[in-house]
């Protein structure tokens, strides 16, 4: 039987980063990635992240969670799914903080002003090893890497930064101008990347607001997603052509980004959206398992 066979779900959305939500704690097996993909299918939960509860592995923390993208891959890091978990917990348990483990380390949650949540993304990374990247870059605020002519790039010099997952982001003029569906999948699997990567488009508006658009690693073109939003703070901070802390416009909706000077952990605040509950069909995975 699979994992999320008659497995109940929340369906919620995080500034437009769709969100599938499915509680573990009480003793479930490792979702498999093709039970991932089967659940993500029309017929189950579409789904740009799948956010799977397991009981705590470090003692003080709420849950240990799994992320899945809607390929079936795992992810270390969804800023967006970390918010409409912390919810869901904070629904059930009356706390106001909330502490998860993901595969990337330890993340701190809170209810903030406004019915919004905020979640502690850590430090970022930027060594070429860490991020990673295939090969050595000493300066990772711009690499070599460039799409069309080498006389007249359609994009280059992407700057590189790792939230827990892998971020390139391309510097424009108009996020839109783009046709990122064509040009997402070839730079998330280009060579540099042995990882992949989310690929992001970013316009500069001031030093306090950042357009975005992102071909999210696993994911495809999404309305959202926060750790790229703040892998871009971070990285138009490095460039000194923004803040530390900044509003970002998603095509979904608005993050506050802040990459605190006290310590270099990036919080990022933003809404939470209920949708619906519903529980998988069981036949959905007989479909997947069928050669």
């Amino acid at each position: 039987m699979a994992t999320l066979a008659n497995q109940p779900f929340v369906k919620m959305n995080g500034a437009g980063n769709e969100i599938v939500v499915v509680d573990l704690r009480a003793g479930a097996g490792k979702i498999a990635p093709e039970e991932a993909r089967a659940a993500a299918s029309p017929d189950g939960a579409p789904y740009d992240q799948l956010m799977a509860l397991y009981p705590p592995r470090t003692p003080g923390t709420d849950a240990f969670i799994r992320i899945y993208n809607n390929d079936g891959s795992e992810a270390g890091a969804c800023g967006n799914g970390m918010r409409c978990v912390a919810s869901i917990v904070a629904g059930q348990t009356g706390k106001d903080a909330l502490a998860f483990e993901t595969t990337s380390g330890l993340l701190n949650c809170w209810k903030s002003e406004g019915g919004l949540f905020t979640v502690d993304m850590g430090r970022p990374r930027f060594a070429w090893n860490e991020i990673p990247l295939a090969e050595e870059f000493r300066d990772t605020r711009a690499i070599e890497l460039q799409i069309g002519p080498i006389d007249k790039p359609v994009l280059h010099s992407p700057s590189v930064v790792s939230m827990g997952n892998p971020h390139a982001i391309f510097w424009v003029d108009d996020v839109h101008a783009y046709d990122l569906e064509r040009f997402g999948p070839m730079l998330e699997n280009h060579p540099i990347f042995p990882e992949r990567a989310n690929i992001t488009l970013a316009h500069i508006v001031d030093r306090e607001h950042i357009v975005i658009r992102t071909w999210e690693r696993g994911a495809g073109l999404t309305k959202a997603c926060g750790s790229a939003a703040c892998a871009t703070v971070v990285a138009a901070a490095r460039l000194k052509r923004a803040n530390r802390k900044v509003r970002v416009t998603l095509p979904g909706g608005e993050l506050t980004i802040e990459w605190r000077e006290s310590d270099d952990h990036v919080l990022m605040t933003g809404p939470v959206e209920f949708e619906f509950e519903g529980k998988f069909d069981p036949a959905l995975f007989e479909k997947a398992a069928t050669p």
